[in-house]
């Protein structure tokens, strides 16, 4: 499902620090710390190219950059899409890379949750992997491959809030296209802003945000 948008409203300082603000009231923002080296399983060639082009176009949004490869893990942004949670523990190694990766799995079968995201980060606390899991359900099942790319490709970009997009998409319908909303891509933008830290914990980083956003018009 698609927010519509319109290109007049502005998002003000509150908005923006709701997108970093957890359910247990700690403001937290990360973004990545070094290139993006993306790898997908689960999908056939065509769909590949589809989600690696989404990651492509957001990680040319923030002005970040991708690599062929990572010095430490080879890949560091992993998506998996699958059919049942049950697939996932019998992944060579992946419980080497996501911690209790077998109750975590039942745990999101009992939910019946159709995506999870794991982050790690590096000693400064910037992403330095994350692994995107998809279990295409119904919903998901139904959305077009670049939607549901593009989608994921900006829930993977910034350590949002666990409820960021409960009640709202990272996606917005422009007539009759599907685009990354405005909010989300300002936000985006302005969060790899390199005057900028890569982690931050008081919401006055949001007033900064807001400053280096198009939030202002």
């Amino acid at each position: 499902m698609c927010s519509q948008t319109n290109p007049e409203a502005k998002m003000t300082p509150q908005e923006i620090e709701a997108f970093f603000t957890r359910t247990d009231g700690e403001y937290l923002f990360a973004r990545w710390g070094r290139p993006i080296v993306p790898v997908v399983f689960g999908v056939e060639e065509a769909a590949l190219g589809v989600v690696k082009g989404a990651i492509e176009a957001v990680v040319g949004l923030a002005g970040h950059s991708m690599a062929e490869t990572d010095p430490e893990l080879g890949a560091n942004l992993m998506f998996f899409f699958f059919r049942d949670w049950a697939e996932l523990p019998q992944v060579p190694k992946l419980d080497q890379l996501v911690p209790d990766l077998g109750p975590l799995c039942q745990r999101l079968s009992k939910a019946e949750a159709n995506q999870y995201r794991f982050f790690r980060f590096d000693e400064a606390g910037a992403i330095k992997a994350a692994f995107v899991f998809l279990r295409m359900d119904v919903h998901l099942s139904q959305m077009p491959a670049e939607d549901l790319a593009l989608a994921q490709a900006a829930q993977v970009m910034c350590l949002w809030s666990d409820c960021a997009f409960t009640t709202r998409s990272p996606l917005a319908r422009v007539g009759e296209r599907v685009i990354l909303h405005p909010d989300v891509a300002e936000v985006i933008r302005a969060g790899y802003d390199p005057r900028l830290p890569a982690v931050a914990h008081e919401p006055s980083h949001a007033l900064r945000l807001y400053a280096r956003s198009g939030a202002q018009g």
